[in-house]
């Protein structure tokens, strides 16, 4: 699984498919997570507060094509705190239904007087449940994980969803996700900080 994905299962009731955090938060995370995707792939770069394009040849991801598209497509706009507010709009429904495509998830359709409304439920709740058991048992390990499950731990801490990952997991495993997020390569570090900030403005100003 890509990074999001991970990072959306984590986020996300087990059984329901509910979001843990508050939509906004959750989707920050997942448009931080989208964009590092694309660092991970070596097409774009964080630095100074803005997000670069550095490679445009298309990705094999189809989701990832097009936030490298829109990207491309922008170019004005290169704020890190933009992009997370812009593609934080959408990413919950484009990662979701990614993993629908992969099989992870089912797209349930509710009709409701007037309305219908999408969700997007487990189809087999231990492969939903475990991206976090997996990285509990990463943090338990002496040797360091890799760079990708380090940005999603960076990720997780900086949504304020280290419990769902911690929550069984000794003190050692704290100070291992302590000094794992200012050991990542320096856009990677850059775009965990700016999460962590969007989230917090959004906890301040409540979340509309």
């Amino acid at each position: 699984m890509l990074t999001a994905d991970e990072f959306y299962l984590i986020a996300h009731n087990d059984s329901r498919g509910k979001p843990k955090l508050h939509p906004s938060a959750a989707g920050i995370g997942l448009a931080a997570a989208l964009l590092g995707e694309l660092v991970l792939f070596g097409q774009v770069t964080v630095a100074a507060g803005n997000v670069t394009v550095v490679d445009r040849r298309p990705p094999a991801d189809a989701l990832a094509h097009t936030v490298l598209d829109q990207l491309v497509g922008e170019s004005q706009h290169q704020s890190v705190r933009t992009w997370l507010s812009f593609l934080g709009q959408s990413a919950a429904t484009s990662v979701a239904e990614r993993l629908a495509r992969a099989g992870v998830l089912r797209r349930q359709e509710n009709r409701r007087l007037l309305r219908t409304t999408v969700s997007y439920v487990p189809i087999d709740l231990n492969a939903v449940a475990w991206p976090a058991t997996r990285l509990r048992a990463l943090l338990d390990r002496p040797e360091p994980p890799t760079v990708p499950d380090a940005l999603l731990l960076g990720l997780v801490a900086a949504a304020g969803l280290t419990r769902e990952v911690l929550w069984s997991a000794g003190p050692r495993a704290h100070h291992r996700l302590s000094v794992l997020i200012p050991a990542l390569p320096p856009p990677l570090k850059e775009l965990v900080a700016h999460t962590e900030a969007a989230v917090g403005a959004a906890v301040l100003r409540g979340m509309p």
